[in-house]
């Protein structure tokens, strides 16, 4: 009976040390290389939107939800754009446009 326990423990532990060894393997990265571009991550995007206060570009309009390129602090605010030309536009005079922001926060 000692033996059955013993054979199960050791081929448990072999699975256990198999499995695990594997993934490492599949983890791991040669220091340095970027030679291999990162995909997109599709949730990320989906998620931008939430890390500003603001829900449209408040120069062009654009819904901060269809995608963030550039952002910018205001008065305590993090505002998101659709291009660093929004954004550009937007400091040469906050003031007027900051109404179209929609702040949401």
């Amino acid at each position: 009976m000692l033996k059955k326990i013993s054979f199960v423990v050791m081929a448990g532990c072999l699975v256990f040390t198999a499995c695990k060894s594997g993934a490492d393997k599949a983890e791991t990265k040669p220091a340095g290389d970027t030679s291999v571009a990162m995909q997109p991550d599709s949730t990320a995007n989906a998620f931008e939107h939430l890390l500003v206060d603001n829900k449209k570009d408040p120069s062009c309009g654009m819904p901060v939800s269809a995608g963030i390129s550039d952002t910018a602090h205001y008065k305590g605010k993090v505002l998101g754009f659709c291009s660093k030309e929004c954004k550009a536009n937007f400091e040469k005079e906050p003031e007027k446009l900051i109404a179209a922001a929609e702040l949401g926060k």
